[in-house]
């Protein structure tokens, strides 16, 4: 058997997707931007997307720009707004536990002159929002704040911290990184003051390659790529037609039964953790153990006097599939900062695992983690203390 519970990392297509993927490849396989039947047919998939994203976010359809994932939805849009707002400020803000295609070119705007204000956060994952309130200054062009965190799985209140960013400054921009929580979770970015938002295609069963950046039409942002009019000129390059059409089919499901979706995926957490705690000693959850104030699909566990790499492929052998942290980073020997700025020190960093799940999540799948990993802690033990 095996247990696939790496969904935070990426997601198994849906067969509808992979049904229209084909399809458009196929078929529909013109340049949208071409003038002729081919192109048009090519360009409908990429409306019908369009149509499909503004009605799930209650937005225009020209504030929607296609990208090739979250990393250059994210780039896109704190690089290109720090570069459209400079004259007005230099000062952004985020927190301590951002997504490397967060972290990465916000260091890069302070080579470039820029000051970042790292928010730090608690236990939980959770920054004080008054922390935010002091930190909001006049230069402040823009704040930068996940949704949910990609390793523990924190529920930042994105609705209140706009409210509080545009009545300490009204100018300031407020960017959402929303690739773990969109399909999981009801986003409304203008009734949440949100100006930019990030979503990802592989994180809920569409394809790999594409994602979405939502740009308010009350903001500037400067392209990174230049070479065509596409997208307003915003992002240059052919679009991916098929990885669009992907991204509209499987955000169009994820949202149909929401409720129900998150239902099911909240009664797996609590159902695995209950399990894992009640037969293994030794065991902590990161972040929050108030299971409805995380995120429903993410969970985060250390094991004492265990070395986390060791664990994933030890359960690697018996096909279950887990991660250590982030799959952008969890290849590189440092580790996760997102645990060390909840508090664990190196002992409790390298003793952990994030399991995640997806509406393909099954409890059988859970219940032969579960006993796999009864049977596999004291070996790994034992051999620690020897």
């Amino acid at each position: 058997m095996e247990a696939y519970l790496d969904h935070a990392s990426t997601t198994q297509a849906f067969p509808e997707v992979i049904e229209e993927t084909i399809r458009i490849l196929k078929e529909d396989y013109g340049n949208p931007s071409s003038l002729h039947h081919k192109g048009m047919k090519a360009e409908r998939s990429i409306i019908k997307t369009k149509e499909i994203l503004s009605k799930l976010l209650k937005i225009n359809k020209n504030e929607i720009y296609f990208t090739s994932g979250g990393t250059e939805s994210n780039n896109l849009a704190i690089l290109g707004c720090a570069k459209a707002y400079e004259r007005q400020g230099k000062h952004i803000i985020t927190t301590s536990i951002e997504h490397a295609s967060v972290l990465s070119p916000l260091k890069a705007l302070e080579e470039m002159g820029h000051s970042v204000t790292y928010l730090n956060v608690n236990s939980n994952g959770l920054i004080d929002l008054q922390d935010l309130k002091n930190a909001i200054t006049e230069d402040t062009i823009l704040v930068s704040i996940m949704h949910v965190n990609n390793e523990i799985g924190s529920k930042e209140p994105i609705g209140e911290i706009g409210s509080i960013i545009k009545q300490k400054n009204p100018k300031t921009k407020f960017h959402v990184d929303a690739i773990q929580s969109f399909g999981k979770a009801n986003i409304f970015p203008k009734r949440m003051k949100i100006d930019l938002l990030s979503i990802s295609g592989h994180k809920i069963h569409a394809s790999k390659g594409v994602g979405a950046l939502y740009i308010s039409n009350q903001v500037r942002v400067k392209p990174l790529l230049y070479g065509g009019s596409h997208q307003s000129g915003i992002r240059s390059g052919t679009e991916n037609v098929s990885g669009i059409a992907a991204l509209g089919i499987a955000s169009k499901k994820m949202y149909e039964s929401l409720d129900k979706h998150r239902d099911y995926l909240y009664n797996l957490k609590r159902y695995f953790i209950s399990q894992v705690t009640k037969h293994i000693e030794g065991v902590f959850i990161n972040g929050s153990d108030a299971i409805e104030e995380t995120a429903p699909h993410i969970v985060n566990i250390r094991f004492n006097d265990i070395r986390g790499e060791v664990l994933l492929h030890a359960l690697e052998s018996s096909g279950i599939y887990v991660s250590t942290g982030s799959a952008c980073s969890s290849n590189k020997s440092s580790q996760s900062h997102v645990l060390k700025a909840i508090g664990l020190n190196e002992d409790a960093i390298e003793g952990s695992i994030r399991f995640s799940f997806s509406i393909l999540t099954t409890k059988e799948e859970l219940d032969y983690c579960i006993q796999v990993l009864i049977k596999t802690i004291p070996k790994l033990r034992l051999i620690k203390k020897k």
